[in-house]
């Protein structure tokens, strides 16, 4: 990139979320009442997606009367998804549902207590912004945010407000995953030296939707306000629907399935973020106009910032051969605690002989099950209706009632935003990215990492 389309690029984002942070002031005016024990909750839908249709509404639905909840209105840009949204949700609830040109028009209403954000990757952190300073308790589907500064204003703001945010990272309400934690946080574990983690397809469809891009007019959406503040380019309807495939709009793999998986090894370890990451990867299978890779290794370096101690992570991603069962697993001296499986086991674990050559005490962990064998195992963040995605929106829905912090509160979203972020600073870049605490930037060379 060109020194001049840099600094044209950095200025847009920087003029961009300084709009953003001074679109609305935070006060208490901004937000509306705390809603009692038997008021119903009215839910707005931020766009008409694949995940909200096949993953957030099942789920909702299984809830909804329990806890008096109910959905009145969907915003999508394009006219096509808008009228399907309201088309479906009218045949699903026999209730009047409302179709919203842009999230402006649905929050002036003032008709919505919370909404299910399920938009282009970009869109997440700002989305979520505009639904808090609409007084709206928020669902937001990861990754949360796919640069530094979406970040850390979405973060400043939820922060800034009383709303319950849930981010999209259903394995923190997934009964194995909260046994693992559970049990490695124990201390029976030990420590935490090394951690694999790998999500493959063999699907030449996947993030891409010919069909539907046929179908896909400028004429019919309003192009301007999808790139927010992303610089402008001419429409183009596969970024539009396809955005998985093109940055700046998607990181590809990292946001999509390794923002999962990394939420797991910092909700485990308690580390925020990586002391570094380096990537390597490219377009190997797939040659179709894509700028995000199909193919993706990243590696990264966990611990303490004084540089002793610690771990490592891999992460790989293929989308040329694979069957989409994922690979979560943690290996400490004692053994590895396999997240596939579901189990606990001495594998590789601290053999008695070998103890005994450097005057050591064995150590093995058991043979055991992390939950009933018969619990199920979260093979695709598209599973729809699955019970990780089902207990996650009924957590959410019974913290709006509350107002207690949800299982994965807006921090979740900000950390694994961290790591993702500095995966695409190494893709981009070539080297090893970092993480600067005192400025909340992911460094490159020195430099804070800017696309």
């Amino acid at each position: 990139m060109t020194t001049s389309r840099r600094k044209f690029v950095r200025n847009t984002a920087m003029t961009a979320a300084a709009t953003w942070a001074g679109a609305w002031s935070l006060n208490a005016s901004s937000y509306r009442r705390i809603l009692g024990a038997n008021d119903r909750v009215r839910v707005g839908v931020v766009g008409y997606s694949d995940r909200f249709r096949y993953a957030h509404l099942p789920s909702f639905m299984q809830h909804c009367k329990d806890l008096n909840f109910e959905i009145v209105g969907v915003s999508d840009l394009w006219k096509l998804r808008r009228e399907e949204g309201v088309a479906f949700l009218k045949s699903k609830f026999n209730t009047p549902i409302t179709g919203y040109r842009n999230n402006d028009e649905l929050y002036s209403t003032k008709l919505v207590d919370a909404v299910f954000i399920s938009t282009p990757d970009f869109q997440h952190a700002l989305h979520t912004v505009e639904a808090v300073h609409a007084g709206c308790d928020v669902y937001c589907e990861k990754p949360f945010a796919e640069t530094m500064e979406d970040a850390r204003l979405a973060l400043k703001t939820v922060k800034a407000s009383d709303r319950v945010i849930q981010i999209g990272s259903q394995r923190r309400s997934g009964k194995n995953y909260i046994a693992a934690e559970r049990y490695i946080k124990s201390g029976k574990f030990g420590a935490i030296n090394m951690v694999e983690l790998n999500w493959n397809v063999n699907q030449p469809g996947r993030w891409r939707r010919p069909a539907l891009v046929a179908k896909c007019k400028q004429e019919d959406l309003d192009w301007k306000r999808f790139l927010l503040n992303r610089p402008y380019v001419n429409f183009d309807p596969r970024k539009y629907l396809e955005y998985r495939l093109f940055w700046p709009y998607s990181s590809g793999q990292p946001g999509q399935w390794m923002s999962h998986q990394i939420d797991t090894v910092h909700w485990y370890s308690g580390f925020n973020h990586p002391r570094s990451v380096i990537a390597n990867g490219g377009i190997y299978n797939w040659n179709d106009g894509r700028t995000n890779w199909d193919t993706t290794t990243a590696v990264f370096d966990y611990g303490p910032s004084d540089g002793k101690g610690g771990f490592q992570v891999v992460f790989s991603s293929r989308m040329g051969n694979g069957d989409e069962i994922t690979t979560e697993i943690y290996y400490s001296q004692g053994g590895e605690l396999n997240l596939n499986t579901n189990k606990i086991s001495p594998r590789g674990g601290l053999t008695a002989a070998f103890a005994k050559e450097m005057d050591m005490k064995p150590f093995l962990l058991p043979e055991e099950d992390l939950v009933d064998s018969s619990a199920k195992i979260e093979v695709s963040a598209m599973a729809g209706g699955d019970e990780y995605t089902s207990a996650h929106v009924r957590n959410w829905m019974e913290c709006i009632r509350s107002r207690r912090q949800t299982n994965a509160p807006v921090e979740v979203g900000y950390y694994h935003s961290i790591a993702n972020i500095m995966v695409n600073a190494s893709v981009h870049t070539g080297q090893k990215a970092t993480f600067d605490e005192r400025t909340q930037e992911v460094m490159v060379g020195g430099k804070p990492f800017k696309y």
